[in-house]
């Protein structure tokens, strides 16, 4: 009777029910918000200004541009007050030449006269060494005075200051009467169309991806509405943020990554002269596999 009870106690347990195994699908990861700066894309070059022969640059005489200007390849953009006596010894070095040019047609003409005479007899031949000797010194002066010239000529060029590219002008450092210091003279931008750099956490950074769209607004108003694009770039290295917000005590010394965001093209042109401007990006979430 004992082994029978048994028996029917385990056949009256209940058996352990398994939970259904449900499979999770990673949701999507939210946007990420980042301050920027707008920039031109392309290169940015710093013109400038010549080294005088004491070691210091010379003063601007006259600017032929303002910020915002777009320039063309080769365009006058300054001059430098080294120019007129530059011009005053190239003057000088040109009317040295004319006279050479004289003294030297007449010492040709003599040289060939000597040296008939010298054939017939008529002269001692020492007559017509002096005579050549005097040659070949005027070629010599001629040819130091139009080496100076060429040298002149070089040094007049630096008076000069020329867009070595098209683009606009980004940023004036020096004025007329000034001295152009380290900075240089002007900031060029080598293009119209327009970035932005965006520095976005290193806690995010894993959450942008190329290719991802992007949209932008003005932190201060210097634009109306929002500007789209996307990401073209993400730097490799992880460094000090230069962006500050408009309460910066918090984020001085956060560690940021810099993403470029190329922006759509008419959105491009709507800003073309606001380099510099800082805005706010949003990337758009990352969808997650299979999700719509």
């Amino acid at each position: 009777m004992l082994v029978l009870a048994v028996a029917l106690v385990r056949q009256q347990r209940p058996s352990p029910v398994t939970a259904p195994v449900v499979a999770v699908t990673p949701s999507n990861q939210e946007a990420v918000a980042a301050l920027g700066r707008l920039e031109p894309a392309g290169d940015v070059r710093l013109l400038a200004a010549p080294i005088s022969g004491i070691g210091g640059s010379p003063r601007i005489s006259e600017l032929l541009v303002e910020e915002g200007d777009r320039v063309s390849s080769g365009q006058l953009l300054a001059r430098f007050d080294t120019a007129p006596t530059l011009v005053a010894q190239q003057q000088l070095i040109e009317a040295r030449l004319r006279n050479l040019d004289t003294r030297l047609a007449v010492q040709t003409r003599d040289v060939r006269r000597y040296r008939q005479l010298s054939r017939s007899g008529a002269i001692p031949s020492g007559e017509l060494d002096n005579r050549e000797t005097d040659l070949l010194k005027l070629q010599g002066d001629r040819n130091e005075a139009w080496a100076e010239r060429e040298k002149l000529k070089a040094e007049l060029l630096l008076t000069e200051l020329r867009a070595p590219m098209a683009g606009t002008v980004l940023k004036l450092h020096a004025r007329v009467g000034e001295r152009p210091t380290e900075t240089g003279v002007l900031e060029l931008g080598a293009s119209n169309r327009m970035q932005a750099l965006v520095e976005v956490y290193e806690s995010d950074i894993d959450r942008v991806r190329l290719g991802q769209s992007v949209s932008l607004i003005s932190e201060n108003g210097g634009y109306q509405g929002t500007l789209t694009g996307e990401v073209i770039r993400i730097s490799p290295q992880v460094r000090q943020r230069s962006v500050l917000s408009t309460d910066p005590t918090g984020d001085a010394d956060a560690r940021v990554v810099e993403v470029r965001v190329a922006l759509d093209p008419a959105d491009s042109q709507r800003v073309r002269d606001l380099t510099g401007l800082k805005v706010i990006a949003r990337l758009a979430a990352i969808r997650a596999p299979g999700q719509p």
